[in-house]
This record gives structure tokens, sequence and C-alpha cells, in this order.
């Protein structure tokens, strides 16, 4: 007899974005960091969106922009390798625009690390349109850097669940955590609105509702633990009226907050749900988005 678990994940190598700006610096140091504790290579991409600036600009434009693309990789890969002399490094100076080049170049495997703004942005609140582009369309896990880059590590990752079908990607921040030697905290709020006005809703049944949530985060907590025996994991239902505002609080306590990704589709394409979207603009700390395709990897046994 067969059935599906989820896999225990492989962390896959690490893929930043290069655009020279601020922002961009420190998530390059934070993805340094995370590919060192990896053991994995660091793969640097300059999208320098040539295909497109083709159709517009002349063949000397395109030969500058390649040139200043080079050159900004060349100077970032001295930067990281003055900090981290043993990490592996390869470079690409890709054709496509950002969102496409960083897609392409982490693949399903690989993660992606992005700044919280880009080049032109005017408030430290502002995602850049990169970081929601790969966030929302990526196959693999994308890392979106926010927080202050000295506060003190806290040993802890955090993610935000709902439930049991949360395992899939719940592993990937069990990875993350392995690998820091760090405490896994699994948060999940329980909004009381949410059942405010439904059928013969009562007192008694949002006692029970509870009870039933802080069980399934119990048991969610107890298949982690068979995945990953030496680690630490901790578990805790919030109440409260907005989700979205006790996450945030929980990431000023935390080194990674970790979420599985929505599969909504609007238009033309996937899109964030509102909790990610919230937490991308005003986490304190870095924030992890997991793709349901990455997420509901299986093996059978």
């Amino acid at each position: 007899m067969t059935s599906e678990i989820p896999a225990r994940p492989e962390l896959g190598n690490v893929v930043v974005g290069v655009d020279g700006s601020s922002s961009g610096r420190t998530a390059l140091l934070w993805a340094a960091a995370e590919a060192d504790r990896r053991g994995r290579p660091l793969h640097l991409v300059h999208a320098a969106d040539t295909d497109r600036r083709a159709l517009f600009a002349d063949a000397e434009t395109i030969q500058a922009v390649r040139e200043a693309g080079r050159d900004l990789l060349n100077e970032t890969a001295s930067t990281v390798q003055e900090r981290f002399p043993d990490l592996t490094l390869t470079k690409e100076l890709s054709r496509q625009e950002p969102v496409a080049g960083l897609r392409a170049a982490a693949g399903h495997r690989g993660t992606i690390v992005v700044g919280n703004r880009g080049l032109g942005g005017f408030s430290a609140l502002m995602l850049g349109s990169v970081g929601l582009g790969v966030a929302a369309r990526a196959e693999s896990p994308v890392i979106v850097v926010r927080g202050d880059s000295d506060r003190p590590e806290s040993g802890s990752v955090t993610a935000a669940v709902h439930g049991a079908s949360d395992l899939g990607w719940l592993l990937v921040a069990a990875a993350e955590a392995d690998a820091r030697k760090a405490v896994l905290r699994l948060v999940s709020v329980w909004n009381v609105l949410t059942h405010v006005g439904t059928v013969a809703t009562m007192l008694d049944d949002l006692d029970e509702i509870a009870r039933q949530r802080v069980h399934e985060i119990k048991a969610l907590a107890d298949r982690v633990r068979d995945f990953y025996p030496g680690l630490i994991v901790s578990h805790h239902v919030e109440t409260g009226t907005s989700t979205p505002g006790i996450l945030v609080e929980a990431s000023a306590h935390t080194d990674l907050l970790v979420m599985g990704r929505e599969h909504r589709v609007l238009g033309a394409g996937p899109s964030l749900g509102r909790v990610a979207h919230v937490l991308l603009h005003h986490a304190h700390s870095p924030v992890e988005i997991v793709p349901p395709a990455f997420a509901t990897q299986v093996v059978e046994t």
C-alpha cells in the first residue's frame, strides 16, 4: 500500500538579484550568509533587460549596458568573497527583465533572495516591483530581506500556519530552522471575526473551534518532529482580529518568517494573498514565501 507524504526538503542553491541599490546590498550579504549556512553556492544575477532594450536602443547603448552589468557583478563578487572567502560564487548577466531572469536562474530548486525595495524607491515600506513579481510568480521559494540588518539573532524561525494542509511548505521552514540550529515556532492566528455571523454561532461553538485549532496545530508540530527529531518545535495559537497585525508583531522576534503562498489567480497570473502582501511590506524580519508547486513535492512510501 502506498501513501503520499511530503518529502523532507533539501535547501537548494541561493540566487540573489544584484542591482546596485542599498537594499540590494543588504539582501546580497544576507543571501551570502544563507548560502554559507546551507553549504551551497551563491549565484549572482544582474538582469540587464537587453532583449527588451534592443527594441528601442542602438547597439552601442546595449553594449554599454552589458559592460556596466559585468562591472557590477565583478564588484559585487569581490565584496562577497572578502566576507565569505570559502563560498562558491557564480555570476550571470541575464538578458531578461529582472523577474524573468531571477525565476529562470532559480528554476524549481533554488531560493531567490531580493531586497525590500529597488532602485528608485522612495519609502522604506515600499516593496519594489521585482520583489512582488518574484514572490507572486516564482516556482521556488522567495525571500524578501526586510528588517534591521544589525538586529541580534533571536535563534528562532517562525512559520505562519493554518492547519494540516500546510505540512508541505512547513517542512521548508523546518529545514531553515535546522540549518540555523534554531527553534521553529508555529504560529496560527485564530481570528474570531471569521466565525461571527455564521449560522447558529454561539460562545460554546467558538470555544470548540478554538480547541480544535489548538489540537490541529499541535498535531502539525508533532508531524514536523517526525521529520526532524532533533529540532525544537513550539506551537502557539494567537487570538485576535487582525491576522496580518499579529504576524507582523511576531516578525519582530524572529530571524525569518516563513509562509506558504496561496494560489490565487487574478487576470493573467497568480497573485499574493492579503496577509503575504502585508508582511512583505511591513515585517520586521526577512520573509520567505513558499509556492504551492514547491510545497507539494511528495515521495511514495
